[in-house]
């Protein structure tokens, strides 16, 4: 199997070319500094994942934008801070402040010029516009959790972004799946026969930060730290080639 094998990439978008993470510990920053006790940065994203998956099981069909403000007075509940509505509704309007990946850019530009590009990501579509603009490149199609009324890892997303790909005249077979996050992507990317490419941002890191553990780990076709990385390895396949 190689790179150039497949006719299109579909990204999950935060904490693959969108760097969640940091945006995450930025936007709660209000909150953790009156909480009594130091956290880890792992502590405060661990908590989010935790907070954040269980309120999209709850409630699959609200906007990312709307359940994040759930997820911030979860988080003050569980350390003990008095929080009003309107701080939990300020940090749901956070995520078109999120920093896209240094490489992701650029990355994204190269890959354009060799296949469709194709967005699977778990916000709403006024968050992710913002996202967009961070990102620089025109997507041949963005597909969100608003759109399809669920919240990866549901087979709904999938299914849906397999659909509709058809309809760009892109079959399953011909799809890398590309992203960071075993639990949202790579474990339902195997159920649903996807081949993907893990993008492995926290390779200098222990533990799943923002995402679930995804118990047993899921397979996966190709491996590179960064998006950089995966464009560079492209281009060694085009040499080889030549």
């Amino acid at each position: 199997m190689k790179l150039t094998d497949f006719k299109a990439l579909t990204f999950d978008c935060y904490g693959t070319l969108i760097d969640w993470e940091s945006g995450m510990i930025e936007g709660l920053k209000p909150l953790t500094r009156r909480v009594g006790k130091n956290l880890s940065r792992n502590e405060i994203l661990e908590a989010h994942a935790r907070h954040e998956s269980s309120q999209q099981l709850q409630t699959p069909a609200k906007n990312y934008r709307d359940l994040l403000p759930i997820v911030y007075k979860r988080l003050a509940e569980e350390w003990g801070v008095a929080v009003n509505w309107g701080e939990c509704v300020a940090y749901g309007r956070t995520v078109k402040d999120w920093p896209a990946f240094s490489d992701s850019a650029g990355a994204l530009q190269y890959l354009k010029t060799h296949y469709k590009i194709v967005i699977l990501s778990n916000v709403d579509n006024e968050s992710f516009a913002g996202s967009n603009e961070k990102l620089q490149v025109g997507f041949d199609a963005i597909y969100t959790a608003e759109d399809c009324g669920s919240y990866k890892p549901s087979d709904r997303n999938f299914e849906y972004m397999i659909k509709k790909l058809k309809t760009l005249g892109i079959q399953k077979h011909e799809v890398l799946h590309t992203a960071e996050s075993m639990f949202h992507d790579h474990g339902p990317a195997n159920k649903h026969g996807l081949a993907s490419c893990w993008i492995y941002r926290r390779y200098d890191q222990a533990g799943f930060g923002a995402t679930m553990d995804p118990g047993q780990m899921p397979k996966y076709d190709f491996r590179f730290n960064s998006m950089a990385d995966l464009a560079k390895a492209h281009q060694e396949d085009l040499r080889k080639q030549s």
